[in-house]
Formats: C-alpha cells, structure tokens, sequence
C-alpha cells in the first residue's frame, strides 16, 4: 500500500570520485600527501603527491612538487611540478609549471601551461595503497641473519 516501486525511483549515477578531505586556504602543508579517496586544496601545498582518487586544486590552493600522481586532476590554482593522471583538467583560472602525462586533457579558455604534454593510451600509476614499493634491495632482520651463522660455519 505504502511501497514505492522501482518504476518510481529515479536511476541516479553512481559518483565514483568526489572530495573526502579538504586542506583550507589557512593550513600550510609541507610534506608529501599519499592514499585513496578525493582531496581538496585550498592552501599552499609542498610536497609529493600520490593519491588514487580526486585531487582537485581550489582557485586559492598553491602546489609545488617534484609529481603529483592521481587518477583524475581538476586545477583552478597553482601548480609547479609534473603531473600523472588519467584525467586531467586546467580551468580557466587554472596554471601549471610542468609536464603533463595523461590519458585525457582539457583546459578551458584562459588556462595557462607550461610544460609538454604527453597523451598515452593508459597511465602508470604508483603502486596500490598498502603496497611496498620494490627497491631491489633484499634486506635482512637481524634474526634471518644469525639463523644463516651458524650453517654458514657448520660448513667450513
């Protein structure tokens, strides 16, 4: 009597990348940003970034990094450094000092770049969240080291 059918509900898309934090235009922020989920900058920003999600950098928000690594970009404020993305957008208002690796570009009229742009049929993003980066290097705990000794003399 009181249902609603699914012919009444409306399909409504699902919204796979949005904003979950925020840096505002009071927080100065030195040191690198990595994780998942969407990020927002309002203020000045100084480090390496690597995020799988969102970032978008406010009118206000100021970057400067060696690379910033996300799935998608949206720019409406400063950013010196390079960037890797699937998608990335400059806004009118939007600058970039660096090189830009993609999947997908577009820029609005009044968009400032810099650099060289690098479209790709997909993108290499860093390693998943919780992952080791691989090194090369083999280190050993001081336990793993010590159970090899004493083989190590039984055979001399």
């Amino acid at each position: 009597m009181f249902r609603k059918t699914a012919q009444n509900v409306p399909n409504l898309p699902i919204q796979t990348e949005r904003v979950t934090s925020v840096l505002g235009p009071g927080i100065n922020w030195h040191g690198d940003l990595h994780g998942t989920g969407g990020v927002r900058i309002e203020g000045p920003l100084e480090g390496e970034i690597d995020i799988r999600g969102l970032i978008v950098v406010g009118e206000t928000g100021r970057v400067t990094c060696k690379e910033m690594k996300a799935n998608t970009i949206i720019i409406a404020g400063a950013v010196r450094g390079s960037i890797t993305a699937e998608k990335i957008e400059i806004r009118s208002t939007g600058r970039v000092w660096g090189d830009v690796v993609t999947v997908s570009f577009s820029t609005e009229e009044g968009a400032f770049l810099r650099g060289q742009v690098r479209m790709e049929d997909n993108v290499e993003l860093s390693q998943e969240p919780g992952e080791e980066p691989e090194t090369g290097v083999k280190s050993e705990t001081p336990a793993d080291a010590n159970a090899e000794t004493p083989a190590a003399e039984a055979s001399e």
